[in-house]
Parts: C-alpha cells; sequence; structure tokens
C-alpha cells in the first residue's frame, strides 16, 4: 500500500472548498478522487478539504457521513486505515445556506488561516451558481482563487450565456474550470496520443479512408431517483451537448501546434463551428428521440420512464438520442458522425468506431468489400482498451478471409494503477492545468448546434419513440445507420 508521501509534491498548497458536499456527486466521484490522490502522494501536505452543504451537521458528524457513503465507491487497492484517516484530517465541513449571502461569513472564517490557492468546485445545480460565486466575491474571497461548474451549465444557449457571463463578472476566463469528466478519461488521452504521437494513422484520418464514425454512451441505469432533475434536461442537454461533442471534436480535430490549452481548444473549436447545422425535415430526418419503457436489465424487471419518481405525468422528455453530424471541412466533408446515448439500454459502454473504407476492389471475395471490415474502436468503458480490426486469411485451403483483431487493453499491458476521470481532472485544478475544460467559446458552439433540435421538439407534437428497458433503443435508430449502408456495432452478424 502506497501511504502518502512526505516529500513535497508538484502540487501546490490548497484549499479545496466543495458545494454540495453530501451530495451525491461529491460522495460517489469527487472525494473518493481526492481520497485517491491523497492515498498516492499526490497532495501537498498542506491541501485542505472544506465541504460545504445546508445539511445540519458538525464535523464529526460529517467525517461519519463521508465515512458511510464514500467509502464505497473508493477503488483500487483495498483501503488502509491509516491512510483513510490521515485524509480525514484534511477534511473540515461548514454548514451553510448557499443561498443566504451573509453566511458566507462562517467559510471566510474556516479559511482565514491560508492554505494556499483556493479552489471553490460547484457540485450543486446550475440555479446555485450565480448566487455562490456572487457570494463569494461579496465574502472577499474570489481574489487568485479557481472556480469548477459542473454541468449542466443551464438549460439552453441563452441560460448558459446568462451564467457565463454573471460568473465572468468575477472570474476571469483563465479562473473558471467548466468540468467534463469525459476529458478526463485514460482513453481519451491515449485518443490524443495515438492520433498526434504516432504517423501511422495520420494519412488515414480523413474523408478519403474514413466512411463514417460512431460515438456511443450507454447506460443501464434509469435516472435513478433524479427524476425532478432529469425531466428537465433530458439527453440531448444532458450528454449530448456536452459529453459526445467533445468526443466528436477530438477525434475529428486537427493536429494542435502543442499540447498548451487554448492550443488544443482552439482546434476543438474550429470542428465544433464548422457541424453543420440541422434545420427543419433534416431534424425528424436525422435526429432519433426515444424514452424507455418498462422491460429487464438483467434479468431484473425496471419500470418505464413515465412511472419513475419525480417525472411528470405523461413527459415527453427523451431518454435516447440518436444522430448524424456531420463536419463540414476538407478533412472530414461527407463523412457522417453518427452519435448515440441512452438510458436503460442492453449494456453500459462507452466508446468511438472508425470505421474506414472497404477496398476498391476486390480479388479476395466480396469479404472484403464487407463494411466495417477495418475499423478503429477505442473503448472508453467499461474496460479502457483499443482495437484494431482487419482481415486475415483463414488456415486451410482456399482464399476465406475472416476478421481479427490487434488489441491494448491498458489494464493488461500497462502495470501501474490507472489514474480515474477525476482524480486527474482535480488534480489539474489544483495545478492550473486547462487543456482538459470546456472553454467558454467551445460551450457556446456546442449549445448553437443543438438549439435548433431543442426548438424542433418544443414545437413537436409527436412524442419520443418507446423502446423496451434492455434493449438497444428504438428501432428508428438502426433505421438511421441502415439509409447509409453501415449499422451499430452490436446489430453485425
Amino acid at each position: 500500500m502506497t501511504k502518502p508521501s512526505t516529500r513535497r509534491p508538484d502540487h501546490p498548497p490548497f484549499a479545496f472548498v466543495l458545494f454540495g458536499g453530501t451530495g451525491d456527486l461529491a460522495m460517489r466521484k469527487i472525494l473518493p478522487a481526492l481520497y485517491a490522490a491523497h492515498r498516492d502522494g499526490l497532495l501537498a501536505p498542506e491541501g485542505q478539504i472544506v465541504a460545504v452543504a445546508n445539511t445540519a451537521l458538525d464535523s464529526s458528524g460529517y467525517l461519519r457521513w463521508v465515512g458511510e457513503h464514500v467509502k464505497p465507491h473508493i477503488a483500487g487497492t483495498p483501503l488502509d486505515d491509516s491512510v483513510w484517516r490521515s485524509f480525514l484530517e484534511r477534511i473540515a465541513y461548514v454548514a451553510l445556506d448557499a443561498s443566504q449571502p451573509e453566511a458566507f461569513s462562517l467559510l471566510g472564517n474556516t479559511l482565514a488561516s491560508g492554505h494556499g490557492r483556493r479552489i471553490f468546485y460547484l457540485a450543486t445545480g446550475p440555479a446555485l451558481f450565480v448566487p455562490i460565486c456572487r457570494a463569494l466575491a461579496s465574502a472577499g474571497l474570489t481574489e487568485g482563487s479557481r472556480i469548477v461548474l459542473e454541468k449542466p451549465l443551464g438549460y439552453d444557449l441563452e441560460s448558459s450565456n446568462a451564467i457565463n457571463d454573471a460568473v465572468g463578472q468575477i472570474f476571469k476566463e483563465d479562473q473558471i474550470y467548466r468540468i467534463d469528466h469525459y476529458l478526463g478519461k485514460e482513453a481519451v488521452q491515449n485518443l490524443l496520443a495515438l492520433r498526434f504521437g504516432n504517423s501511422l494513422f495520420e494519412p488515414l484520418w480523413r474523408r478519403e479512408w474514413v466512411e463514417s464514425i460512431q460515438i456511443t454512451v450507454a447506460e443501464e441505469l434509469g435516472v435513478e431517483g433524479r427524476g425532478n432533475f432529469y425531466d428537465q434536461t433530458g439527453a440531448l442537454r444532458d450528454m449530448v451537448q456536452n459529453h459526445l461533442l467533445q468526443l466528436l471534436s477530438i477525434i475529428a480535430m486537427e493536429p494542435p501546434r502543442s499540447m498548451d490549452a487554448d492550443a488544443v481548444r482552439d482546434e476543438k473549436l474550429r470542428v465544433l463551428r464548422a457541424l453543420k447545422p440541422v434545420l427543419g425535415d433534416e431534424i425528424r430526418h436525422n435526429v432519433v428521440r426515444g424514452q424507455y419503457h418498462a422491460g429487464a436489465i438483467k434479468g431484473a424487471s425496471v419500470c418505464a420512464y413515465h412511472a419513475e419518481s419525480g417525472v411528470g405525468q405523461g413527459s415527453t422528455t427523451e431518454t435516447f438520442v440518436a444522430l448524424k453530424a456531420e463536419v463540414e471541412n476538407w478533412r472530414w466533408a461527407g463523412v457522417p458522425f453518427f452519435l448515440r446515448t441512452g438510458k436503460r439500454l442492453a449494456g453500459r459502454i462507452a466508446e468511438i468506431v472508425v470505421n474506414f473504407r472497404p477496398v476498391p476492389h476486390s480479388a479476395l471475395g466480396p469479404t472484403a468489400l464487407r463494411p466495417g471490415s477495418n475499423r478503429l474502436t477505442i473503448r472508453l468503458q467499461p474496460n479502457e482498451s483499443i482495437r484494431l480490426s482487419a482481415l486475415a486469411k483463414q488456415p486451410g485451403m482456399g482464399m476465406t478471409l475472416q476478421g481479427v483483431h490487434l488489441d491494448l487493453a491498458f489494464d493488461q499491458f500497462f502495470q501501474q494503477d490507472r489514474m480515474e476521470a477525476y482524480q486527474r481532472l482535480l488534480l489539474d485544478v489544483i495545478g492550473g492545468r486547462l487543456a482538459l475544460f470546456v472553454r467558454r467559446d467551445e460551450q457556446e458552439a456546442a449549445w448553437r448546434w443543438v438549439a435548433p433540435i431543442i426548438e424542433d421538439w418544443l414545437g413537436n407534437a409527436s412524442p419520443p419513440k418507446p423502446y423496451a428497458s434492455g434493449t438497444w433503443g428504438p428501432a428508428a435508430a438502426s433505421a438511421l445507420l441502415a439509409r447509409h449502408n453501415t449499422c451499430w456495432p452490436e446489430e453485425e452478424n
């Protein structure tokens, strides 16, 4: 077991203030990630964690809460009691109502002793982002600090701009960290390494050789008690506008001049601005929205979306989206990007599939002409890996081709433990590295692209297409790809 290092690490002293400190995100992701960084000796000894919530607890009560709710979500090596106790020594708790600015003097008193740069992580609903920032400013706590904003940042382009405008009056752009945890995943980092660290793929990474690209983020879970939130959000806002479009921009971006934050984000922005608008009849032809009905997940019966707690009667909120996007530039013109995400699907998968064009003529039979014979699959979850699919001759007489795979499973090839996405991103916030965070103009470009779809759905009386829980979504999602002579990976023979 690796114990916290007594050597001063590269990361500077900090005071990490976690708003929403008793919430689900704090318990499942943020505090486990900070514990892992502490366990691995990656946090400065002077670093302090201050949890803030409206729950009436004293410090000892909060630490008991943390022990009960955080420990089950700590991955990796077995938990060491001495390391856990030393982690708890970093944590203080402040009970306050974030909507009451006068209460922030309590927080100021806790931070008065000084523990380095202040980092304010807003793991709250977006309605509290602006009040919290204004209260921090009124309490004189924002000078030289950093602010981390969780998604969703608004409900549409207008509300997103309103939040960004208000936060931008208090914090400079280089102080604002808009987090998208998919950008911290090891496989996404390896996608950058694969593209820009090797000469093998770059000549093929263009319209002449790529037939289509598919991005899937599928969940087996439903709304999991978040019906009130999800019914006002839906899959398009919750997943497509941020996670999927960020992945698309990384796949399609031009090589940056360096890995500096703005160099990388400038190239992603160019992709988002080059997305062909989806308007009018194209929305009905190229966008599928669905909603799960009752079914079974791994043999267990689950209810329909409209029966979930907090979901409105007769709700038309989508729990599934599949769509075709196009990037209008020289590299990608004419190549369809198929994006798909949904809840209560047949499996938990996040992956990117790059389908290369088949050979123009085959002397070896029709197998070599079959779409999908040559592809690159980047798996983000559950097991991060990269797979290259090709054709080879079967042993024996004749020239019969069969698909073969070259696999890189990160957990098998690399012996060291992989860093979880939130741990990497939190260390980047502490270290002041912005490359893996979303810049405001990126966010605006993404909202601008999905806005016509949102507006069309608001004015469209037709309900989402139903699909049974435990399936891969409505049949219309398969038909969308069939019109382009391709299919989703699970539909292949």
